[in-house]
């Protein structure tokens, strides 16, 4: 009797933890996962934001007949927001690769091959700098999608940029971990400011602010122009020099306020556009297509490898593999304008190297990088700052870059925005309208020294330190390193102290490949978790089994007690 009750509680106890371990499996891995999976079809956007998929969902049921062209899409059409998020976040990780036709596409599980080194770059000297000015009470800590980490504070002190000079703030580095910037001396970003952004003011807002006092650009206006070549590039600031383009200008207006998004509503392949094959198969005709980010940092076209959460009938990614043809081009449409992308500038012949890549699972567009600057000259217009304009000409490929800064002035073409005003529904582009005055074009070269990232020298503080930094229309942020031992000991006491306990460049890189992950239920994978689950249920019916035939043979058991001993 004592064996068997002492049986009877193991068998209790061990029953009531696998019956709270399956309780625990259901509500914390299958029911999260069923009510994700009806939420977000084939998965295709990461868990760290489905809180904000289900609100967007929820604000396109109520207010879907109040969605307008002359509103912004990637900020007011739920869906459509949804995918500008996904190619905004894919920018920074699918950069600067490039796909060998026959080989796996490269993958960036691990976060850098090298160190970041500090002594490869200049520094910004803050105490020989009689202008500048510490803001140490604005930080940034910079996280970017490929594992890049910034962290810097806010300084103000005279930047110099071509012929423009102005007293503007500007992001002083003190750390970072990113081999990317090994050799180089900062950041330049001529994107769009984010909305709700601590970074400082845009260096290009800066330098055109009527407001300051400081600038000699107030006049200059708010737009910059870029294309590339093989092995330079040039940015054109307060328009473009009409001797760089062949024909118009054509004009249309930025899907979103603070990234440089367009529709792009076909993709064709092929040898002629007639017989091409169109590599965005809508499922229902959109309005907008699909977003796509001209970016100055992406080295190549990189395409949807799956059918955009059921938006597509096909999944481009394949079609351009089961048809691929070095000899064949690219035709992409943005609205109603088609733009011709040759062979020699996808497919490059020296290194047998395919300049299209497959996009990650969780992006739902496409990047349009150096294959396009190649090809026509891009004009990112951001004088109406709610709304920017985008503008395109075909290159003139006579045209070479300047090896100076050159200021002039020139008849410029104008967006014509009274018409881009009354877009609704489609997205359309419109020509350019002629200027009646002279605007001052600034022409800044750009170098090329690491395959298509792009540098450009600017100047900081009072005398003037040169730098060189990577020129990125992704970004917003302006940036030059210094050495944080040498800040005056006033900043250091008001920034946060493991600004100082913790090196980025050494402990972000240990992190990753040396430091053990601790186990818990909900880090583990769910395949691990249904085969644990699996063995309880399993170890559970051999208990119940075990149980019963312990119940038979103890029956059998006393019977034959009785019988042997019964008359006794």
């Amino acid at each position: 009797d004592h064996v068997l009750n002492v049986v009877k509680i193991f068998e209790m106890t061990y029953l009531s933890r696998v019956l709270g371990f399956s309780v625990c499996f259901f509500s914390m891995i299958i029911i999260p996962s069923l009510v994700r999976s009806s939420v977000v079809p084939n998965g295709n956007v990461t868990e760290n934001f489905e809180q904000e998929i289900k609100n967007l969902e929820k604000f396109e049921e109520q207010n879907e007949n109040l969605i307008s062209r002359n509103d912004l899409p990637c900020d007011n059409d739920a869906h459509f927001k949804i995918q500008c998020t996904s190619v905004r976040r894919a920018v920074r990780k699918w950069r600067q690769r490039s796909w060998m036709k026959g080989k796996t596409p490269p993958h960036v599980s691990q976060l850098f091959d090298e160190p970041y080194r500090p002594q490869d770059s200049k520094h910004f000297e803050v105490s020989s700098s009689s202008s500048f000015e510490a803001k140490p009470e604005r930080v940034q800590d910079m996280h970017y999608a490929d594992g890049t980490h910034l962290r810097s504070f806010t300084g103000v002190d005279q930047v110099y940029m071509g012929d423009y000079h102005a007293k503007s703030p500007f992001a002083v580095i003190i750390d970072c971990n990113s081999p990317d910037f090994n050799g180089v001396d900062g950041i330049l970003g001529f994107g769009l400011e984010k909305s709700g952004s601590s970074y400082p003011t845009p260096i290009l807002f800066a330098l055109t602010d009527p407001t300051n006092a400081a600038s000699n650009a107030q006049g200059l206006q708010r737009k910059f122009s870029f294309f590339s070549t093989d092995d330079a590039a040039e940015v054109q600031l307060g328009g473009f020099d009409p001797e760089t383009v062949t024909g118009p200008m054509w004009y249309t207006r930025a899907l979103s306020d603070d990234d440089f998004i367009v529709g792009v509503t076909s993709l064709k392949f092929g040898h002629d556009p007639k017989g091409a094959v169109e590599l965005l198969q809508f499922s229902t005709p959109s309005s907008y297509g699909a977003p796509s980010i001209l970016d100055s940092g992406t080295s190549c076209l990189v395409i949807p490898a799956d059918n955009m959460v059921g938006q597509l009938r096909n999944k481009p990614w394949d079609d351009f593999e089961k048809n691929f043809a070095k000899d064949k081009s690219f035709w992409l449409q943005i609205g109603d304008r088609t733009f011709k992308i040759p062979p020699h500038q996808w497919y490059l012949d020296d290194s047998d190297e395919a300049c299209v890549q497959p996009a990650p699972a969780s992006m739902d567009g496409l990047l349009i990088g150096d294959v396009f600057f190649r090809e026509y000259m891009v004009e990112f217009d951001m004088e109406d700052e709610a709304r920017p304009v985008i503008g395109i000409a075909a290159l003139n490929k006579a045209y070479r870059p300047i090896g100076q800064s050159v200021l002039g002035y020139y008849e410029l073409q104008k967006a014509p925005r009274a018409k881009l005003q009354l877009l609704r529904g489609e997205e359309t582009m419109f020509p350019a309208e002629h200027s009646k005055r002279l605007d001052e074009v600034d022409q800044i070269p750009i170098f090329n020294k690491k395959g298509t990232q792009y540098f450009m020298d600017v100047g900081v503080g009072t005398p003037r330190q040169p730098f060189t930094v990577i020129f990125d229309t992704g970004s917003a942020v302006f940036g030059v390193f210094t050495y944080k031992t040498d800040l005056p000991a006033s900043v250091k006491a008001q920034l946060p102290s493991y600004y100082f306990s913790e090196n980025l460049h050494s402990l972000e890189q240990v992190s990753e490949s040396v430091r053990p992950a601790s186990w818990s239920p909900l880090s583990a994978s769910p395949a691990w978790l249904a085969l644990l689950a699996a063995a309880n249920v399993a170890m559970f019916a051999a208990v119940v089994v075990a149980r019963r035939r312990r119940a038979a043979g103890g029956a059998k058991l006393g019977a034959a007690l009785q019988s042997n001993y019964g008359t006794c």
